[in-house]
């Protein structure tokens, strides 16, 4: 018995002396603050460079942040896919919880996949500081978040507006938006439903706040 006591308290110490793995860095995050302008928030540049400063401030300035939006084809321009502006995965939020492991996965690319879903939800859809972002039972409701994109991540292609004239409306326009707490019609994360119109009293209407998802480019 005592050489059995032995044994466990050399484990138990032995585990006590490793050093415990560091948490992934953030490379994932709901925005703390919309840019105050509605869904004009300067087109895509606008949007990955407020991406960067909240990143900055969070001390993660040092990767390239991306802005999760997609924009239709006008003026010549081809339409950008959100998707296609984030890398490959994985991404992790700022506690070090990875949200999902690549872009499959993030976007239920599979049926398997699509049933079990990412782990973009209100417990882990964290903004840049670690924090909840409030949801269905909060005051105020801020789960609409900004996206213009498909479920599949993608641009639409009807000729309609999904994303306030390419994020540079404050006014005329709808965009669509995503639940970051899986609550409410669609339960998607990046696609739930068109927001009343693009001004941040219309955004704050239908239950948000001008947020959007920021990602870090990875694996490229």
């Amino acid at each position: 018995m005592k050489t059995l006591l032995f044994t466990l308290g050399a484990i138990a110490a032995f585990a006590q002396a490793q050093p415990k793995q560091a948490p992934a860095p953030m490379t994932f995050f709901i925005t703390s603050t919309g840019t105050g302008t509605g869904a004009n928030v300067g087109g895509l540049a606008g949007a990955d460079a407020h991406c960067q400063k909240l990143a900055s401030a969070a001390g993660a300035g040092n990767r390239t942040w991306r802005a999760y939006l997609s924009t239709s084809a006008a003026d010549g321009k081809p339409a950008v896919n959100a998707r296609d502006r984030i890398g490959t995965g994985p991404w992790h939020n700022a506690k070090g919880t990875m949200i999902a492991r690549d872009q499959a996965h993030l976007h239920g690319d599979t049926i398997d996949l699509a049933r079990t879903g990412n782990l973009i939800t209100r417990n882990n859809g964290l903004n840049e500081k670690g924090e909840m972002v409030n949801g269905v039972g909060s005051t105020p409701n801020m789960h609409d978040i900004l996206t213009g994109t498909q479920p599949d991540g993608r641009a639409y292609t009807d000729g309609a507006d999904h994303t306030c004239k390419n994020w540079t409306s404050g006014g005329e326009g709808v965009a669509q938006v995503g639940h970051h707490d899986r609550n409410g019609g669609g339960i998607s994360w990046n696609s739930t439903h068109p927001s009343r119109g693009c001004s941040q009293e219309n955004l704050v209407a239908t239950g948000g706040a001008g947020l959007f998802y920021c990602f870090a480019v990875t694996g490229n």
